[in-house]
């Protein structure tokens, strides 16, 4: 099994009423649920770990999990709210406020979360959750304890007006990818974590110093890139598709990589470390291919395996 670890939210779509007025949708949401639901859809065993709210908000989340097949067992649940992400879309891309004082997701401590069973092989980390306390504190802690025995991959997601305290998220941020074996960033994140006139290219090299065997490089539109330790590059293109908006594609994304990773029988730390220029495409493809069917629909609504 794959376990998502970090958060889930509740994102509000804004929409235009039938009288014309503003109005917004709750959506299940939060880049880690939105990677452990598209794995579930793609057919690949996931589970998710977070803090979930017993209140309205909360329910609807459990429900969406359940339904796209993935296992709840190990959510910690709370009676503190649901966190809320106001979504506010310009020519499909998304940008949010969130609410997220007190709430379920980010009161977590690390003696909350028990030993997990053998049967997971691979953890995702990644969203908001790595910037807030004292969630933040939680999954670093969690990471670290597992990092020996399992697969790691991190998407830190960045969202600069979410973060508090840079040099602290930063530091914290760079000890997390320094013990993962999986690290995807985005062009932006990129250029948050590295903001000095560098090439991507070199950006990247300095991410792969820190220990992964895989950095994965999103660019959007133009594709993506997948760098392995031994100095392997793989590019693939975006598969077209008509944009509705941009919400939960990258998410998709990397539930494409690791369930076409998973499929392979390559979600071992030893099969990652030795991770083939062909195998890499493959995942890459996949994970294109189902982030395209994402973006082509309102909000995250990752693609089902038929769907692709």
């Amino acid at each position: 099994m794959i376990l998502c670890c970090g958060d889930a939210l509740i994102d509000m779509i804004p929409m235009t009423s039938k009288p014309g007025t503003e109005a917004y949708v709750p959506r299940p949401g939060g880049a880690v649920l939105n990677t452990a639901v598209a794995l579930g859809r793609l057919g690949a065993p996931a589970g998710l770990l977070t803090g979930v709210s017993h209140d309205i908000f909360g329910q609807k989340l459990a429900a969406h999990l359940t339904q796209s097949h993935v296992d709840t067992s190990h959510i910690l649940w709370s009676d503190r709210p649901t966190t809320l992400a106001f979504v506010q879309l310009v020519e499909g891309q998304a940008s949010y406020c969130f609410y997220d004082e007190n709430s379920a997701g980010r009161m977590l401590d690390i003696a909350q979360i028990p030993a997990l069973p053998n049967a997971i092989t691979a953890l995702f980390f990644g969203g908001i959750s790595l910037a807030s306390d004292p969630a933040s504190d939680c999954y670093a802690a969690l990471l670290a304890r597992e990092a020996g025995s399992r697969v790691i991959m991190i998407d830190p997601n960045i969202r600069p007006g979410f973060i508090k305290d840079a040099a602290r998220y930063r530091q914290r941020l760079g000890h997390m990818m320094a013990q993962a074996n999986i690290v995807k960033v985005s062009d932006e994140d990129l250029n948050w974590l590295f903001p000095a006139p560098q090439s991507d290219e070199q950006k990247v090299k300095q991410l792969l110093a820190l220990g992964p065997s895989l950095v994965v490089l999103t660019r959007g539109g133009d594709g993506a890139d997948g760098f392995l330790a031994n100095g392997s590059q793989i590019h693939v293109p975006a598969t077209p598709a008509e944009i509705v908006d941009t919400v939960g594609a990258g998410d998709t994304f990397n539930a494409g990589l690791l369930a076409k990773l998973s499929e392979l029988n390559c979600l071992s730390k030893d099969q990652v470390q030795t991770l083939s220029p062909e195998t890499l495409q493959l995942a890459l493809e996949h994970g294109a291919r189902a982030a395209a069917k994402t973006v082509a629909r309102e909000g995250a609504d990752p693609p089902w395996a038929g769907d692709l």
